[in-house]
């Protein structure tokens, strides 16, 4: 089974890095690609761009049937340091370009215009080291925002945690009706979600996990999902939620769970949530 990515899409399902460093990640990205993983997700503040890099370039993958992701650090957001951090991330992760960029968290206090940054990106992808770019953790005014600085066409996703408990509803809809593909991160909501009764009972069903579940609900939703784990069949069961289709009634189950769970909100880069 594999998960190769269309070049005029997003894939629907990668694998996250978020918080594995050293031979985790790399053992993680390695067994993941070995599975049919072809997605990606790692970004500069992780500090393992390197490490995904090395399993990449280990595994003998070619590089156009890969899909990755790498993120702008708040740092790096002015102009005269997103292209260059941005090639800083290319060398660590051995590859020329990578597929998308995203503005991982909106500049704190707005201290670097968002126009600025977005221009910079575009250049970025003018310049072929990023082939879409896109943002991370925008609410809906960041959002609109960045559709006025360089219109939604170039917005390629808006990359938020969203879980059964957190369905951002509002934000979903205004990036739809713009055409802004969601991802989701945090899906299974630290682990939270896996307990629950109802998607306990629909993976019961189905033969299948809570978290295959809570991931192929997303999925459905038209959302990508990026979940992480060290472990193989962790791993391997993750995969298969992308064979798994949910009934009307079972989504509709789902999403009576909102309860607005939100897991991360960190003071200072977190935007006020819609």
């Amino acid at each position: 089974m594999t998960t190769t990515p269309s070049h005029s899409s997003i894939p629907s399902f990668g694998l996250g890095t978020f918080r594995l460093k050293d031979q985790a990640v790399i053992d993680s990205v390695t067994t993941a690609l070995e599975l049919g993983y072809r997605a990606i997700d790692t970004a500069q503040i992780y500090g393992n761009e390197a490490e995904v890099g090395q399993a990449i370039a280990g595994s003998g993958i070619a590089r156009g049937d890969l899909f990755i992701t790498t993120k702008i650090w708040t740092a790096n957001l002015a102009a005269g340091h997103v292209i260059p951090s941005l090639k800083e991330s290319l060398e660590k992760l051995r590859t020329a370009h990578v597929n998308l960029t995203l503005i991982h968290w909106p500049s704190p206090g707005g201290a670097v215009p968002l126009a600025e940054t977005l221009g910079e990106l575009m250049q970025a992808k003018a310049q072929g080291l990023t082939r879409r770019i896109g943002v991370s953790n925008f609410n809906i005014a960041l959002l609109q925002e960045a559709i006025d600085a360089v219109g939604a066409a170039n917005i390629s996703t808006n990359q938020v945690e969203l879980s059964p408990y957190l369905q951002n509803l509002k934000l979903v809809e205004f990036a739809k009706k713009q055409g802004i593909h969601i991802t989701s991160y945090m899906t299974l909501a630290y682990g939270k979600v896996l307990q629950d009764p109802v998607l306990a009972d629909i993976a019961k069903v189905h033969g299948v996990t809570s978290a295959q579940v809570a991931m192929a609900w997303a999925m459905q939703l038209g959302h990508a999902v990026i979940p992480s784990s060290t472990k193989r069949a962790n791993l391997e069961s993750n995969l298969k939620a992308t064979l798994l289709t949910l009934s009307d009634p079972e989504m509709a189950q789902i999403a009576a769970l909102e309860r607005n769970g939100r897991e991360v909100n960190p003071a200072g880069l977190a935007p006020a949530w819609d």
